[in-house]
């Protein structure tokens, strides 16, 4: 077996960058890094494509800064390149990347004695990745760590091969052009890392389509009813595509992250490639079942689709703007629910949202401010400076007020009496809200708070009984027991 090989301190360790030194592709990260930076570069594309995939390469990387300690490496293969050098043995980092690209990586690992990279005329994968190192080191003249199909070619003249791969069709291909290589884990992502990256558990915002519904108490009309549940699923597929596309473009700001930096895309779990392909799907997906609602749905879908993209690409960046746009969002939803309805939403509902989400999308903000000050470092990707907690503080927790004043003053609204005979229950609900506004941003400012805030409220037992009491009394007032 090739396992069993002596290893020989003349003899070469090669090492593929892309899925094997890196648990990601640098093409789509550098293409993604140019995207964030200059989206209209994009339209070049096509046209760097045409003159062939290695200048494609070397124009993108041109054009970015890469930020290769944030990547995410594979320690298996890291301490294989340890322990080539340990031995004496020239380690030489050989991939398709482009030179720039390349260089970067081997200085900040500081691990490898020399690179071999794309040229502006070739490409260096496949047979001619291996042309190029059967020239420098012969038959047999060198050991190989790969991950790709591609790599194939590379690993028959290999000496000895590493497979990074949990794929068994490519497993089983590298033992016929390879007389055994040894197998590392690819530690890929499957179901669970689509579900995080899809961020199902976010859809409970979308819960906010049902709210027209329910203020208008139509809850017993089936009609309504499905056209709402078909809202709910049209919205969330959309928004799962507006995550991939915004976790996709922020890469390196989630790197750098303490939470972000294991989500799927991040720590490489999922191919950036196969995250690509989804989104267009989801959105395909989302807007057919769209057409089967009223065309006042589609106009705020396609609301949405718009502000998100300028949100992910731009505005997130902006400071206030992006706390703004976020609570804009949450109301959006309200607004789809009764574009998708066709109930009129009243003015006390979206002014008292407005305010409440305002008040939630600052208090995340905050949040993430916080904890960042608090280890020393800045907000990466926002605009927002150490000087800002005070006016954060205030602006949230006053728009968290305002909305609690808002609530008090429609119990009292002459359009009450026509929804809710029983008013008079209606006025313990502002005290409640008022509880848990404050609490929750006391919880914030002393730092136990690190969720966003919709999600914390769905999984705090405190959240949910003060939102179930609020509950029972809307209803107590709508069926007129009297108190």
């Amino acid at each position: 077996m090739a396992e069993d090989l002596p290893l020989c301190a003349d003899v070469p360790l090669c090492v593929d960058l892309d899925g094997t030194l890196v648990r990601t592709d640098m093409l789509y990260e550098t293409v993604l890094l140019l995207a964030r930076r200059s989206p209209t570069s994009l339209f070049q594309l096509p046209l760097w494509l045409a003159k062939g995939k290695a200048e494609f390469k070397r124009r993108v990387a041109e054009r970015v800064e890469l930020d290769a300690s944030s990547l995410p490496y594979r320690p298996d293969v890291i301490a294989l390149v340890e322990e080539a050098r340990g031995e004496g043995r020239q380690v030489v980092l050989a991939t398709a990347a482009s030179a720039t690209v390349a260089r970067n990586i081997a200085d900040h690992l500081d691990l490898f004695d020399d690179v071999i990279s794309s040229t502006d005329d070739v490409n260096l994968s496949g047979h001619h990745k291996a042309d190029a190192l059967l020239e420098r080191y012969g038959e047999g003249g060198f050991d190989y760590i790969g991950n790709h199909w591609e790599d194939l070619p590379v690993m028959r003249h290999a000496r000895r091969a590493w497979l990074v791969s949990d794929n068994g069709h490519l497993r089983r291909a590298a033992a016929r052009s390879h007389a055994g290589p040894t197998w590392i884990e690819a530690e890929g992502g499957g179901l669970r890392s689509w579900i995080r990256a899809l961020r199902a558990h976010q859809w409970v915002k979308n819960i906010l389509i049902f709210v027209p519904l329910l203020a208008a108490q139509e809850v017993g009309n089936l009609s309504l009813v499905t056209m709402a549940v078909l809202a709910f699923i049209a919205y969330s597929l959309l928004a799962s595509a507006v995550y991939l596309v915004n976790d996709m473009l922020d890469l390196t700001v989630d790197r750098r992250h303490r939470s972000k930096r294991n989500r799927p895309f991040a720590a490489g779990k999922l191919p950036i490639s196969h995250g690509i392909m989804a989104v267009p799907v989801l959105v395909m997906l989302s807007w057919g079942i769209a057409a089967f609602l009223p065309v006042q749905f589609m106009i705020v879908l396609g609301v949405y689709t718009v502000v998100t993209t300028l949100y992910s690409f731009w505005l997130k960046q902006q400071v206030v703007v992006d706390v703004m746009l976020l609570a804009g969002l949450y109301t959006l939803r309200i607004l789809a629910g009764a574009a998708a309805t066709q109930i009129e939403p009243s003015f006390w509902l979206l002014a008292f949202s407005m305010f409440l989400f305002l008040s939630l999308a600052v208090l995340k903000r905050y949040s993430e401010l916080r904890v960042t000050v608090t280890e020393g470092k800045e907000l990466s990707g926002r605009g927002y400076l150490r000087a800002d907690l005070p006016v954060l503080l205030t602006l949230g927790g006053g728009s968290g007020l305002i909305s609690v004043m808002i609530l008090a003053f429609y119990t009292q609204s002459e359009i009450v009496p026509e929804h809710y005979p029983a008013r008079q229950w209606l006025w313990l609900v502002p005290p409640l809200m008022l509880y848990w506004v404050v609490r929750i941003w006391m919880k914030v400012n002393r730092g136990e708070m690190h969720d966003d805030p919709v999600l914390f409220a769905v999984k705090d037992w405190q959240s949910l009984v003060v939102f179930g009491c609020m509950g029972v009394m809307f209803g107590l007032a709508a069926m007129g027991l009297k108190p």
